[in-house]
């Protein structure tokens, strides 16, 4: 379960492209291509330095017009899909 101290990152096993405002990935573990859609990309070009969910929702907030309670569900259901299909890791 993740929570705001949680600390993620990019997996070794996922490569990606950046096209636009949109980022495609390709999981090495199950050669499956992603896309993500801009604002998922934002959160996949923020985690390729480690940052912690907190981190990444204060960052969403300044960028987006959104609610804290949207962003903060929004936030940790695109982080448990890409979790879910390795294509990021939890840090300890």
């Amino acid at each position: 379960m993740m929570d705001d101290t949680t600390l993620v990152s990019i997996s070794k096993q996922a490569v990606h492209c950046d096209l636009e405002e949109e980022v495609v990935i390709l999981g090495l573990d199950d050669g499956v291509y992603y896309g993500l859609n801009p604002v998922a990309a934002f959160i996949w070009n923020t985690i390729q330095t480690p940052h912690t969910v907190g981190e990444l929702k204060e960052k969403i907030l300044a960028e987006y017009d959104v609610t804290e309670d949207i962003c903060q569900a929004d936030l940790l259901e695109i982080l448990q899909k890409l979790l879910d299909n390795k294509l990021i890791e939890i840090k300890e």
